[in-house]
């Protein structure tokens, strides 16, 4: 009963651990992120980029994201209003959309990527490459089971 509760409070504190390096990151890479572009903008860019898409639906989008349809329209419209995006009729759902990333977009992703480099800088700093190279495939696990449990 004791190793449970020992296990338990394991888990917890590594839950907490990510929610404040989270916190701590995503405020980190905030301050720095190009004008126009929040931190959720920059998510829904660098999803297109990082698994390759140039489309996606809005649903599927907050599906993702695990957002309500209404914070993912207002962050795509958002993108759409800086250029970063375009959102045109789904030719399948006359009442859909469809978002696409557009050029902007894409060099607006880089750019954010390019401003975080003196944090990734200091981050080195502190943990050498070979640190964080150690610990990816962990997170990764973690990522991926945390993935495949949500609804």
């Amino acid at each position: 009963m004791k190793q449970e509760s020992s296990d338990a409070s394991a888990a917890f504190q590594a839950f907490n651990e990510i929610a404040i390096i989270a916190q701590l990151s995503g405020a980190a890479f905030e301050r720095v992120l190009p004008e126009g572009l929040s931190l959720a903008g920059f998510g829904v860019l660098n999803h297109f980029v990082r698994l390759a898409r140039d489309e996606e639906r809005p649903t599927q989008l907050a599906r993702n994201f695990q957002v309500t349809k209404g914070a993912m329209t207002n962050t795509l419209q958002r993108l759409e209003a800086a250029g970063f995006i375009t959102l045109s009729p789904d030719p399948e759902d006359g009442r859909g959309k469809i978002a696409r990333i557009t050029r902007a977009g894409r060099a607006a992703r880089e750019q954010a990527i390019a401003r975080i480099a003196p944090v990734l800088t200091d981050l080195l700093n502190a943990f050498p490459a070979a640190e964080l190279k150690r610990v990816l495939p962990v997170l990764t696990k973690l990522r991926q089971t945390l993935d495949a449990a949500r609804d």
